[in-house]
Parts: C-alpha cells; structure tokens; sequence
C-alpha cells in the first residue's frame, strides 16, 4: 500500500485592503459604543453620584435599551463589526493563512478538501474555525476522520484518516466497495478495485472480515475464490474460478473448509466434473457432478454441521 501523500498547498491571495484599512482604526470601547446608542454618556456621567439605587436604575434602563437594540439590530451589527475589525487587526499583524498543509491524503482529491476548509490565503487564521473544518472534510466519501488545527503564526493543518477498501459488495445487481468497517465508500468506482474479493448477499458486509478470513486461511485455495455467498443470512457459499460452489456449513466452518482442503491436497478434487462440495453434513464431504451425486470420503465424527 502506497504511503499517505503529504500536500503543503498554496492557498489563493484574497484582497483584504478595506479591513486592513479599519484595523488601523483607533476603536472605541464595545461597552461606551453600547451605552452612548442607549443615551448615556460616559464620560458626562458622575457614577459616585448615584448610588446603588440610581446604579441599578440605569443598569435596568441599559438592559431595556439593551433588548430592544439587540432585537432591531443594532447590538449584532456593532458586536459582528468589531470582532471583523479585530480579526483585521490581527490578519495585519501577520495572524493570517498562508498555506495549508495536508497528512495522510491518499485517494482524497486536494481540490475537494480546499473547498470543505472554505479558506484562502490571507483569511485571518483566528476567524478561521477548525471545528467547522473538520466537520465539513468528514464528508467526503474517502474520509473516516479528520483532525484541523491552527498552527499559529500562518498554517492550517489537516491529518486525515482515510477508510481503506476490504471488498466488492454484490446486491440486487449492484456492485459497491466496501471499507474495513463494511460500509459503503459512495464515489468509489468498483472497476478500479477489481482485485478486492466479492461478497454476496443483503447481510454481507456485515460479516465479510469473518469470511474472508476464513478465505485466506487456506492460501493454495484462497486465489481460487472468485465470490463468497451468504446465503440466508447464516452460512456461506464460496464460489471457484471454475464455477463450483463450496457449501460451508453455518456451524464451525473453518473445519470443513480446513477439511476440504485437506482433501483437495491429497484427491484433486476439483480436477474432476465437479459441479458442487457440500459441506453441510456433520459425517462426510458430498460431490455433486454432471453425472450425479457421488458420496465423498467421512468427516470426522468431532466436526458439525448443519
């Protein structure tokens, strides 16, 4: 497996001139701007001279005031107004992005994960809201999990989990890949995994680590393995490059495909018109032929089956 691409990216310059030009500003305090909307003038004010009563009187009155600007939108406005002002100020003093650096990008497209971070070069890196990010780039179809950080002064970084595909998934005539945790990839392009195993069935990718392990446990017979069948939603049928169907039994299967290994090293019984090995019967092996139904040798009396 190819190691996860590490992409340093240079983000587009976006113009900020106009903000740059209000961060220069010498801002009134956000409190003296709300209490002078309100009509009261800080500095003509004698606070010493009110006393509690006439404190909580104006503290009252501001509140009020405070409610009925906040609902016409007054309050938002300036409170929205100063922290752009204050990202700016920031941005000015060299707070800004310039490149994004990417870990762990491996099938993801570099194009898709700019879009889902929604920033260029120049954005004010503390507007820039990592949670956001993260939740975004955790949409695309590739992507497990995501970790966005500020790296302050300048960087945002991105470390990607990327799902790794396990199988091909069969059903209703649809073909799919499946990741490790047997969920759909949406996007992936099944011809380009053409090497992955299929499985078949409404319930497969639920259980498709269980078969696919027993699959490899036997290597001479495991590249033979054209698709895997779950059939009831209880055992599997494991279909050959031949066209013969292996009919593994729904208890201890590992021991019939184990056994029928064993068999097909010593007998080559695939060599012969096989149509189909039952492995059903809990006390001996069944080959079916274009002629017929010819019994094979006794299972162990110690294995089961159903």
């Amino acid at each position: 497996m190819t190691a996860p691409k590490r992409s340093k990216v240079k983000t587009p310059a976006k113009a900020r001139s106009k903000k740059s030009a209000k961060a220069k500003k010498v801002r009134e305090p956000l409190s003296r701007v709300f209490l002078r909307s309100v009509g009261i003038d800080w500095d003509a004010t004698d606070w010493r001279g009110l006393g509690y009563g006439g404190l909580t009187a104006v503290l009252l009155f501001a509140g009020g005031a405070g409610a009925i600007y906040w609902n016409n939108g007054t309050l938002p406005r300036v409170y929205n107004e100063t922290v752009e002002d204050l990202f700016s100020f920031t941005a000015d003093r060299g707070l800004q992005v310039a490149d994004v650096l990417v870990e762990g990008r491996n099938r993801s497209s570099i194009d898709a994960i700019l879009t889902k971070l929604d920033v260029e070069r120049g954005t004010p890196i503390l507007e820039f809201s990592p949670h956001t990010a993260k939740a975004r780039i955790e949409e695309l179809p590739w992507v497990k999990s995501a970790t966005v950080e500020r790296r302050l002064p300048n960087i945002v970084y991105v470390q990607l989990e990327e799902r790794r595909p396990l199988a091909l998934w069969q059903s209703n005539a649809r073909m799919n890949v499946i990741d490790q945790s047997g969920e759909v990839i949406t996007g992936a392009r099944p011809a380009q995994f053409s090497s992955l195993p299929v499985i078949v069935g409404q319930d497969a990718p639920q259980h498709a680590h269980e078969v696919l392990a027993l699959i490899e446990s036997e290597p001479e017979l495991k590249d033979r393995i054209t698709a895997a069948v779950l059939v009831s939603g209880r055992r599997w049928n494991l279909r050959l490059d031949n066209g013969v169907d292996i009919k593994l039994p729904e208890e201890n299967p590992q021991a019939a495909w184990a056994y029928f290994a064993e068999i097909e090293r010593e007998a080559s019984v695939l060599e012969r018109d096989v149509i189909a090995v039952d492995l059903r019967l809990p006390d001996r092996l069944i080959v079916r032929t274009a002629d017929g139904v010819r019994p094979g040798k006794r299972r162990p009396k110690n294995e089961k089956a159903t």
